[in-house]
């Protein structure tokens, strides 16, 4: 007995030692295991500078706009290099939420009626304290509109605010009817074909301030409605200009990408969820006209604009309300200056459909491609919590437009 407590008091003292050794000996000792790190980072790092760090592409309907752009907005031809560790399409989509920071900003919300009695919430961010513009009465306005159920707390609207205030300008956010916490007063929401409420919210905030500059930036579903927009109004309109980011230009595109078993399981199913809660959150109102218990049903969100959206606004079938929603056919009647963004591996918005040829053919359009960034990501650095590929386009786009938008004048 002794013996063998012996022999294992000197198995237990000696096995950390043993064991020590052999790694030192196997792994690094022998150079082998550090040569397949090493040479794993320098295949990575090839890879990674090689394939996934690129510039983006710019294409323009007219020669004047690309090159105010690159003098005025030097982002558009600089190498965007997507965070090495998510730079992958799905990833940086899912990822952006959480690893961003949300800037503290303290809004002043206001709801203003609609033509139909319903109520609209904006979200005010006066920025009284920029020493650029003291005025209010002259101090730029943009006017933000957040993706499909986005609020003004979205991590990237809440950037939007931030590169805004530290410019000097005012902001205010167009928070879609029913989704920000308000009463729902009439049974009606909103989709990206309709574009009456926004053009109540833009002449309702012009009218607050008739001196000011101002422009308008949309995310996603926001910045559909916004291109909708201005394409339906060409010069009339009191926008100074417009950028959208990771919109989807042909509905039925985007719907057929997120349908792919992967996107609709880490996509679609989610966001059908959140149009079907904003719904049931407002049943009393809704019920009146809907069958809701039919709409919560839905699986994808195909099934629910079949059940809901394209029957709230009158549209004969789902297809008719889809060709009216892409933005591709308003693109040739925009007549202020606009710039998009999208990634081309955004599985919301295919590389296929996005529309390189109709830009072309409007000299007050440009279209900006990055390889990669996926739906509103446009991750960038080790560590992407304060500041985006995005958020940068945003910020040089919008003082180049309300500070030198002069020179964009007959485009």
């Amino acid at each position: 007995m002794i013996a063998l407590e012996f022999n294992f008091n000197v198995l237990t003292r000696d096995l950390p030692v043993y064991l020590e050794n052999q790694v030192k000996i196997g792994l690094f000792g022998s150079g082998v295991g550090l040569s397949l790190v090493l040479g794993f980072s320098a295949a990575y790092a090839c890879y990674y500078l090689i394939a996934v760090a690129k510039k983006p592409q710019l294409i323009g309907g007219g020669k004047k706009f690309c090159e105010f752009l690159r003098e005025q907005c030097p982002v558009v031809s600089e190498t965007y290099y997507p965070t090495f560790w998510c730079w992958e399409s799905r990833v940086q989509t899912l990822l952006r939420p959480f690893v961003t920071a949300k800037p503290w900003v303290t809004y002043r919300n206001e709801l203003i009626r609609a033509a139909d009695g319903g109520q609209i919430s904006l979200d005010w961010f006066d920025n009284d304290d920029s020493a650029t513009y003291p005025n209010p009465a002259t101090r730029p306005t943009v006017l933000l509109l957040p993706g499909l159920t986005g609020t003004s707390r979205e991590s990237y609207i809440l950037h939007m605010v931030q590169q805004s205030r530290e410019l000097g300008y005012r902001c205010v956010v167009f928070n879609n009817r029913g989704v920000s916490g308000e009463q729902l007063l009439t049974p009606r929401t909103y989709c990206a074909a309709n574009t009456e409420d926004l053009e109540a919210v833009i002449e309702h905030v012009y009218r607050s301030s008739e001196g000011a500059p101002m422009m308008a930036a949309g995310v996603s579903m926001g910045g559909m409605m916004l291109a909708n927009y201005l394409g339906r109004k060409g010069q009339d309109t009191c926008l100074h200009g417009g950028v959208v980011f990771s919109a989807g230009w042909d509905v039925f595109e985007c719907t057929a990408s997120l349908e792919k078993p992967l996107d609709r399981f880490l996509f679609n199913s989610y966001l059908t969820s959140c149009l079907q809660a904003s719904v049931d959150r407002h049943r009393t109102v809704l019920e009146k006209c809907f069958d809701i218990d039919h709409v919560m049903k839905a699986k994808t969100i195909r099934e629910f604009d079949e059940r809901f959206t394209s029957i709230m606004f009158g549209y004969p079938t789902n297809e008719d309300y889809y060709r009216d929603a892409s933005p591709v056919h308003r693109l040739k009647s925009v007549q202020v200056p606009m710039l998009c963004l999208n990634a081309a591996d955004d599985v919301f918005s295919p590389h296929h459909a996005i529309p390189v040829e109709a830009v072309k053919q409007n000299p007050n359009l440009a279209l900006l491609i990055t390889c990669h960034g996926g739906h509103i990501g446009f991750l960038e650095g080790l560590w992407p919590r304060r500041s985006t590929y995005m958020d940068r386009v945003f910020r040089q786009f919008a003082k180049a437009v309300i500070e030198n938008g002069s020179n964009l004048r007959d485009l």
